[in-house]
């Protein structure tokens, strides 16, 4: 009986765990490699056409997943990106370094809904679209324009477009006091890509919603 009551919630454990993951579909049609992100998630190569499937627990937060580029690992998973490094790791613990489009999730918060954006604050390297794919909710977000070909010079870097917080650092660009208007370096992003978000108070345009249990893809270059 004791045994028998084991196997039991055992069971129980694991289908619990199943049915309350979201899953994220992330795939990288870009001519070229990247090496896929995720926190949580950890990271890894994914060649043109290569997907990877990653389950995320329910109630996460502070959640992102971006494409790092330019990449060299070794054998222990040690080395550097040009874009997206976290750290010098191939599995990601940390957020990576500017410039890196960003798709940035909390899972089942306020209302049970799920809040997604796709992200330029912390710059652009990659195009990408984040959608919902699950029958209950359908939203599409893309961010697909030639940023890093149409980049102003003062923003421009290795493999991406700085965000203007990350050059400049002011008050004006990060938003640090709390209170902050679009520049003409934001609009430059958000004429590109309205889905996105192009400074720290783009909320109204740039957060979208589904509810709790819907799942999602992430493509590189869609």
């Amino acid at each position: 009986m004791a045994l028998s009551k084991v196997l039991f919630f055992a069971l129980a454990a694991c289908f619990s765990t199943s049915a309350y993951a979201t899953r994220f579909d992330i795939t990288n049609r870009c001519s070229y490699t990247v090496w896929a992100a995720a926190v949580p998630g950890g990271g890894r190569r994914l060649n043109s056409g290569e997907s990877w499937a990653l389950d995320v627990a329910e109630g996460t937060k502070g959640a992102r997943i971006w494409a790092r580029t330019g990449c060299n690992f070794d054998n222990s998973g040690h080395g550097s990106c040009q874009t997206g490094d976290c750290g010098g790791i191939l599995e990601c613990s940390a957020y990576g370094a500017p410039p890196n489009t960003l798709a940035e999730y909390a899972l089942n918060q306020y209302n049970n809904l799920d809040f997604f954006d796709i992200s330029l604050v912390d710059g652009f390297n990659v195009p990408m679209e984040f959608s919902s794919t699950s029958d209950s909710c359908t939203v599409a977000i893309k961010c697909t324009a030639d940023i890093n070909g149409q980049c102003p010079s003062e923003l421009k870097t290795e493999g991406g477009c700085n965000n203007p917080c990350t050059v400049f650092k002011t008050d004006n660009y990060c938003c640090n006091s709390g209170s902050c208007e679009p520049t003409d370096y934001s609009k430059f992003f958000k004429d590109r890509c309205p889905d996105a978000y192009s400074y720290p108070k783009d909320d109204a345009t740039s957060t979208f919603t589904c509810g709790g249990g819907t799942n999602y893809s992430v493509v590189f270059c869609p």
